[in-house]
């Protein structure tokens, strides 16, 4: 009997040790144990939507729990960003956009959350070889030089369009005017889409894009390509120079993709969030899937990320006061 006692006295400690084993596992308490939603803060079909379902994908095995990719569009990323602010840090919504994460804030006054403070950030999944300076095929221009030239001879005739204030393809364009010193007329548009019909139509002469759009429209000859905004061409356009070849040797704007929780989130969600995602980034598969879309995978670490977010934030503050002053 005493045997016996000693026996189920055993057992009992080695279950209870085995359970403690196991919360220390688990130390977010079962996470997930529901549904995990991915808010994509701009409409489906884009690049961070494009990127959010690959992830999406890989986290449902991982997490081996569904995971779902919520678009909320609206006000070039600030309504779906806002929305994720004020939720529960409890890792159930995380947000997936891009560096008009910092841009938004920076063009926008009164902004209802901080960039940095109001959330948790777990890793920049990918950046691109930056946008695309294209123009309408019947500009006389094959050059960003012949752009300039064509821009001096006639001030704020050429326009350009930019889908947002503080978007991808807003930045760039600013950046080059100022750099060049030439006067440009803005023509500023609700959405990519919209922007492209008139580039399409002729009816705007400039517009930055990224990489896996205009890469069919340059090869049916629907417009032209000048150059990318980042530092090495991307070899699906390898004819297509960079700024830095065509006279701007400063010259360096990528669009970047990251993974945020709202601010406070657990770290140990952080850190299971931030293993899977980079797991995910490393798999043959997802690193082709994004090479077709001109990106390349980071999975930087949440420390890492942070840093990188608030640097970015501080430099496109300083872009967003010169173009002001430019505009006075």
């Amino acid at each position: 009997m005493n045997l016996s006692l000693r026996s189920l006295g055993f057992v009992l400690a080695l279950l209870l040790a085995c359970t403690a084993l196991s919360a220390q596992a688990q130390p977010t308490g079962g996470y997930p144990n529901k549904t995990v939603r991915i808010v994509v803060p701009s409409p489906a079909g884009g690049p961070p939507d494009q990127i959010a379902r690959i992830i999406a994908n890989k986290l449902q095995t991982s997490l081996a729990q569904t995971v779902i990719v919520e678009n909320r569009a609206g006000a070039g990323g600030l309504v779906g960003t806002a929305y994720v602010a004020k939720l529960p840090p409890d890792g159930y919504t995380i947000l997936v956009t891009t560096a008009s994460h910092t841009a938004i804030p920076a063009f926008t006054p009164n902004t209802p959350y901080d960039a940095v403070r109001d959330f948790t950030h777990v890793t920049q999944l990918a950046e691109n070889y930056g946008q695309v300076l294209t123009v309408r095929p019947t500009l006389p221009a094959k050059t960003v030089q012949e752009l300039i030239a064509l821009a001096r001879k006639q001030p704020g005739k050429l326009s350009y369009g930019q889908a947002g204030l503080g978007t991808a393809s807003h930045i760039p364009a600013e950046v080059m005017i100022g750099a060049a010193k030439i006067d440009m007329l803005q023509v500023p548009y609700k959405g990519t889409p919209a922007a492209m019909t008139d580039l399409l139509g002729g009816h705007i002469d400039v517009f930055f894009i990224g990489t896996q759009i205009a890469l069919p429209l340059m090869q049916d000859g629907k417009i032209r390509a000048l150059a990318v905004t980042g530092k090495e061409r991307w070899k699906g356009m390898p004819d297509v120079p960079t700024m830095q070849e065509q006279g701007f040797p400063d010259y360096n704007i990528v669009n970047w993709f990251g993974a945020w929780l709202p601010a406070g989130a657990p770290p140990a969600i952080v850190a299971r969030l931030h293993r899977e995602i980079g797991l995910a980034l490393k798999e043959p598969d997802v690193q082709k899937e994004f090479d077709t879309l001109g990106l390349r995978g980071v999975g930087s670490s949440p420390e890492e990320f942070a840093r990188f977010v608030a640097k970015d934030a501080a430099t496109i503050q300083e872009v967003a006061r010169r173009i002001e002053g430019r505009a006075k």
